[in-house]
Order: structure tokens, then sequence, then C-alpha cells
């Protein structure tokens, strides 16, 4: 566009405000390099020359703060996602995580809004995508994980300066339901380990009630984690959920449609993995009791290796099938909820098992940096989170410090 004799000409890259011949007022602002490498020169154009003025003085502000857009591709959400998923997350995330963003991506967030170019996409187009999802039988929870991963992903478009500012930084997502986890009583405590000692693996269920351990650093546990002459146990580890993919020829005639339940499946998932943060990794004294339960474990696998014979996949697997494989988590879960049915206590969660250790522990003044070593916690925050003390866990305790002081009887157990 040619100026107007009296405009002179700014310097090579600065910005220039100028009228053109066409009658309209022009400002022309460098704010990078393209993809090619050729300057990044941007235009503006109004009849008003305190308009274009205003817009350059902001294009230089946000260029100064590093929060230009990229010219170039003009991402969609799908393109971007798809693009964050495969090339950004994929490669510096633990598989667990990874599987949870492919299935908030796929399932939800791409379905939901990606037809949307990227710099158009609102929080307002989140937060009615995350309703949907809640119409449409979807938990709070799993609409929380859809905003947890699209907020991560424009989060990194920001940081490249594909976005100017992430919406999902101001969207609402559902609020969660809040629940208090209330944990098992001593008696009912006494009554699952008894019911778990009559059955395979019942020291599984101890490590878990006594020692709080995840049920992925659970089933992660191998037999060199475990020094039963000091009575330490290290934990290295977690149990990883299984993944396959078809091991024949051709999958079309395969008899099974999923890979998990093809007759030549291929694992191609890790067995285990590290514990995902420093706090998960910590070394656990074990009481003599849980010592002597975990001999006692170990002779009855050695019995089972010698009557497996060849069909013995050996692993080191401290809680193992009766063919020594590592236990896939969802067998797990079942065999939870079969033995509180055995033991004749309340349904509760896998993971209610851990919040009954992390009580005990405060219950009993554990000091906190202590408790958290113990449970793998990585802030002071999660202690208040598993502090759910009972009036009727207060009331055990009372009672077995009296009868061992004052030598009275404990009053009957009520269950």
């Amino acid at each position: 566009m040619p100026r107007t004799p009296d405009s002179g000409r700014a310097p090579n890259h600065a910005s220039s405000i100028y009228k053109g011949t066409d009658g309209y007022w022009h400002g022309r602002v460098t704010v990078g390099f393209k993809d090619d490498g050729s300057i990044d020169r941007r235009h503006i154009s109004s009849t008003s020359r305190a308009v274009v003025t205003r817009k350059v003085r902001d294009l230089e502000r946000q260029r100064e703060q590093g929060a230009i857009t990229l010219a170039g591709t003009s991402w969609t959400v799908t393109a971007w996602l798809t693009y964050w998923l495969e090339n950004i997350a994929g490669p510096s995330v633990r598989p667990n995580t990874l599987a949870g963003y492919s299935v908030a991506v796929n399932i939800h967030l791409i379905p939901g809004v990606g037809k949307h170019k990227l710099k158009n996409l609102t929080a307002e187009h989140l937060e009615k995508l995350y309703q949907r999802m809640i119409a449409d039988g979807s938990s709070p929870a799993t609409a929380h994980q859809a905003h947890r991963t699209i907020r991560a992903a424009l989060n990194e478009a920001v940081r490249r300066h594909h976005l100017p500012k992430n919406p999902a930084q101001l969207a609402r997502a559902p609020r969660l339901n809040e629940f208090e986890v209330v944990p098992y009583t001593l008696a009912e405590v006494r009554r699952i380990l008894d019911t778990a000692a009559q059955g395979r693996n019942g020291a599984r269920w101890a490590v878990a009630l006594a020692l709080g351990l995840r049920q992925g650093e659970c089933l992660g546990l191998q037999w060199t984690d475990i020094d039963l002459d000091t009575g330490k146990l290290t934990v290295r580890r977690q149990r990883m959920r299984p993944k396959y993919r078809h091991g024949c020829t051709d999958t079309a005639s395969c008899i099974a449609r999923q890979p998990g339940y093809c007759p030549h499946r291929e694992l191609i998932r890790p067995e285990a993995d590290d514990t995902k943060s420093r706090a998960g990794r910590r070394v656990i004294g074990l009481p003599t009791e849980l010592v002597d339960l975990l001999r006692t474990h170990r002779h009855q696998q050695d019995d089972e290796r010698r009557a497996a014979g060849d069909m013995w996949v050996e692993g080191g697997w401290v809680f193992a099938t009766p063919t020594g494989e590592p236990i896939i988590p969802r067998t797990d879960w079942d065999h939870w909820k079969r033995l509180l049915r055995r033991a004749g206590v309340r349904e509760s969660r896998l993971h209610d098992a851990r919040h009954t250790a992390a009580t005990v522990l405060l219950l009993l003044g554990v000091p906190e940096r202590v408790a958290m070593s113990l449970m793998g916690w990585s802030s002071t925050s999660m202690a208040s989170r598993y502090q759910h003390i009972t009036e009727g866990l207060r009331r055990d305790v009372a009672d077995d410090l009296g009868a061992f002081l004052w030598g009275r009887e404990r009053p009957p157990e009520t269950n």
C-alpha cells in the first residue's frame, strides 16, 4: 500500500503507522518469524488513526509479553489435541496417564468441541460440553478428567504461542460429589484379616490394611523388595493395567473382537512401572506379625510353584496367580469384593483399605512427616484428606488402652 508523501518510512522491522492513498490509516507491526523463516509482519487498517495506533500498541505489548499467536497453520481443536497427545504428552507421561488422556481426547473432547478453530474455543464451549457429558450419563469425575486434559493440552498451546490465553483456565468444571469415607473399625479389620487368612494371597490384604499400600503398589511387589530378616519392605513400582493387541495374522477372522481375548494376544504395556512420584518410593518397617504372615505366604507360593511345574511363570511377584503370573488389577478388585462378602462386613472401595491404614496412623499420634513417608504422600494436605476419624474407632482404641493399663475386659465386639 503506497504511503502519502509526508508519511516518511520506518526503519526495517519497526512498527509503522501511515495513511494510504485509499484514505485508510494503516499499521504494520513485526511480531516474529513464520515457520518458513520469513518475517511475520501484521497489518491493521481503519478509517481512524486513533484506532490503528491503539491496535499497533496492543500488538507491540503482546509481542513483548510473548503472547502473540503464531502465524501459519490455523489449528482446529481436533488437530491440536491429536498432535499434543501423540507428540507432546505421549513421549513424556506414564502409560496410565496417557491412557486417561486418550480416553478424554478421543471419547469426549474431539467429538464434543473438535470442530472449533483453536483460537475460537471459549470457556463457554467447554462448560456446555461438561454439562452435555453429565446429561448423557458421564460422572462429574469423568467431566473433570476431560477438563484437566484439555487444560493441559491448551497450556502447551499457549506456551508455544498458538493461543494468547487458555480458555480452560476460565471454564468451571462441574462440582465433584464429596463423600465422607468411613474407615473400618478395628473389629471389622480383624474379621477381614481372619477371613483372608483362609484363602489364597491372604497376606495381600494384611499388607493393604496394615501398611496402606495402594493397589498398584501391592500388586507390583516382588520378593526382592522385601527383607524378612530385617523386617523391611521397599516400594519401588506399581502394577499396570494390561493392554493388548491382536497377535493373530488376520484380525478380521479372529474369534475375539477385543484384543484382550485374542488367543494369540500380545502385551503392549509393561506389567509394572516405577512409582510416579519420589514420595511413592519408600521403605517401610514391617510389624513382626506381618513378617510371619509373609513367611507363611512365601512357603505357600513355593508349594504352588511345585504343583504348577512347567506351567509356572517365574516373575518374582509376591502376590501372583496359581501359575506365578502377576495379578490383573480388575481381578484383584473382584477378590476384594468377594472377601468383604465372606467376612460379612459392609461394602467399600478397595482404596478404603488405604484410608483405614492412614487413619490408624494419625489416630495413634504418628507425626505427620512420618505418616507422609509411610503412606507415600507428597504434600501435607493429604493428611487431612485421609484423617476420617470416627467415634467408634476412638472408642476401640480407648477400650484397648483401658484393658492394657487396668486389666479390665474389653467390651464385646459388635458389628
